[in-house]
């Protein structure tokens, strides 16, 4: 499998900064489970697709009441 089809892969500071978020936050997502990753010596690289899929997977839709 060509490493374009696996797609690119993000540090921690990377990931932060395409959510929006503090790297503690990614290392929360990251350590619960929720965010999957890789353990590249001491750090960790995130999937990009993973990325993708989180945020959607995190889309919250406010319904509004009309009456």
């Amino acid at each position: 499998m060509a490493n374009d089809e696996k797609g690119k892969f993000l540090t921690v500071a990377e990931v932060a900064e395409i959510m929006r978020v503090s790297k503690m936050t990614v290392y929360r997502l990251v350590h619960s489970g929720e965010l999957p990753a890789v353990r590249v010596g001491r750090s960790f690289r995130v999937n990009e697709s993973a990325v993708g899929e989180y945020l959607e997977s995190s889309v919250y839709n406010v319904e509004t009441d009309a009456s």
